[in-house]
């Protein structure tokens, strides 16, 4: 008898460490931060809204050993499931050997979240450009003051809440604003960004 006791408190004693251990783990994990959230099929209906943009912005520009940072602030409806138009405008600052420049434009978007690769914590989306930008720089009486702006991105949206995604880009932007008549700017752009997703009343 004395036996099965001793047996019995030695079990005990070596079950207790792991309990508490457990029970401390789900209380850590409960107290972390969210990081993901399985609404991404929700956010992305028809009639919903998104409000955000690109909040960091490195350039590599094709021609010239320029870099540049900007931020495009963007609005969004939701003409069909998965599929958006908005406008986004964009203000951007770039230095270069002997000078600085500010860029600024308006550009109507079309984005569209692609079903293949779907989860319901993430979308893969494409997206095509169309608009006019200008610059601070006038280098001849020839600049024009303001010209076409398009390209295309691809990205990827991560749904961190509920409303919330976090969204990584990469695209290819053409412009030849504010510079000699006939001669145009191309480069790939990298970008970091948020969106807002705001249900339609007919989606809550």
């Amino acid at each position: 008898m004395k036996r099965v006791s001793l047996l019995f408190t030695l079990l005990l004693a070596l079950m207790l460490p792991a309990t508490v251990s457990a029970q401390i783990t789900d209380e850590v994990l409960s107290r972390r931060p969210q990081t993901t959230a399985p609404v991404a099929g929700d956010a992305i209906q028809e009639g919903n809204w998104m409000i955000g943009g690109s909040i960091a912005e490195l350039a590599l520009n094709f021609k010239s050993e320029n870099y540049g940072f900007g931020i495009n602030p963007r609005a969004g409806y939701f003409i069909s499931d998965n599929a958006a138009i908005g406008a986004e405008v964009q203000l951007a600052f770039e230095t270069y050997d002997g000078g600085e420049e500010w860029r600024y434009g308006v550009t109507p978007f079309v984005r569209y979240y692609f079903p293949e690769g779907a989860a319901p914590t993430h979308r893969w989306f494409g997206e095509a450009l169309l608009g006019i930008g200008g610059s601070s720089v006038e280098d001849s009486e020839g600049d024009a003051i303001v010209s076409r702006v398009y390209g295309v991105r691809a990205g990827y949206a991560h749904f961190v809440a509920e409303h919330v995604a976090l969204e990584a880009t990469l695209g290819y932007i053409r412009s030849n604003a504010d510079i000699s008549v006939g001669v145009t700017e191309a480069g790939l752009a990298a970008g970091l960004g948020f969106q807002i997703y705001l249900p339609a009343r007919r989606n809550q």
